[in-house]
């Protein structure tokens, strides 16, 4: 039991941190009203962006099966006058 003596100024700076925290962290962090947030939330999506940036939708995800395809063999490459590749069959 002796060998452990050496976690117990850890374990008690571990346990006083969690209180100052737990204790910090108490309600009355100045919640605002449901009414004003959402007031506040309608002026800023109103508000006109700067010049120079634009909205833009979320690009369309290619939903993933997890299984791996490969291109048919009828699709032809196109050809750039480069060598074609060769395939292991």
């Amino acid at each position: 039991m002796e060998i452990l003596l050496w976690l117990v100024p850890a374990v008690v700076v571990t346990l006083a941190a969690m209180a100052w925290v737990s204790w910090v962290g108490r309600d009355g962090r100045g919640e605002v009203d449901r009414d004003v947030a959402v007031e506040r939330l309608g002026k800023a999506l109103a508000k006109e962006m700067p010049a120079g940036t634009r909205r833009t939708s979320a690009p369309a995800r290619d939903r993933s099966t997890g299984i791996a395809v490969r291109p048919s063999h009828g699709v032809a490459p196109a050809d750039n006058g480069a060598a074609r590749p060769r395939r292991a069959s």
